[in-house]
């Protein structure tokens, strides 16, 4: 059976996202500064046809994030569009070309059909619950791993549920005050850590989550 593995960058006041996300700003304000060491990698910046870019220990957890991904879910906030019956003309927020190069499963109460992108990407919506979008995930991923990418409320839900293996945190130096925070209604996940890698301006941590 697959892995099912999340990565998540988080502000050590605990927030995944800024406070006041909407359409024109997801990941609220100031949410955007948790992904520039990201951004700002070689390897990030390659998979997007980007030159430039720095090389280092951050580039490798880039790298290191998407290899041997076989499928994603995400929630509807993340994939975007707004709240309600779908705008068939809102098609995520990656541009005709997304990043993740294989099927996504997008959790949300409104049925859509499936949206077939460029690159390998095609979203799948998912109307019966994290089961039944992980079960799915699984079987399009086969020995591959799933990822859980986000946003935080599918997180906790994944967390809360114990259907989450291995669980990546990237911590970033910033204090967010307000937000979406990943560790809430979680109840008591058993971590162990088994890594830390320390990066030039992120901690990257990971913990496998035992049953």
């Amino acid at each position: 059976m697959s892995t099912v593995t999340c990565q998540i960058s988080m502000s050590l006041d605990g927030f995944v996202a800024g406070p006041d996300q909407s359409l024109a700003d997801p990941l609220g304000r100031n949410g955007l500064r948790l992904h520039e060491w990201m951004f700002a990698s070689d390897r990030w910046r390659e998979g997007r046809g980007l030159a430039g870019g720095g090389h280092g220990v951050d580039a490798d957890v880039v790298e290191e994030m998407v290899r041997d991904v076989g499928a994603y879910v995400m929630g509807r906030r993340m994939f975007g569009g707004g709240v309600g019956p779908w705008d068939d003309g809102w098609r995520g927020w990656w541009g005709d070309d997304p990043p993740f190069r294989t099927p996504v499963f997008v959790l949300t109460h409104h049925p859509r059909p499936p949206l077939p992108m460029a690159g390998g990407t095609e979203f799948r919506f998912v109307t019966d619950g994290i089961r039944s979008a992980l079960d799915q995930a699984r079987k399009a991923a086969g020995d591959r791993v799933v990822s859980i990418a986000g946003g935080a409320s599918t997180v906790r839900q994944y967390l809360a549920a114990g259907l989450i293996d291995t669980l990546h945190l990237h911590i970033v130096p910033i204090v967010l005050g307000a937000g979406e925070r990943l560790f809430v209604d979680v109840g008591e996940p058993d971590l162990e850590q088994v890594r830390v890698v320390a990066g030039p301006t992120v901690t990257h941590v990971t913990y496998r989550v035992r049953r």
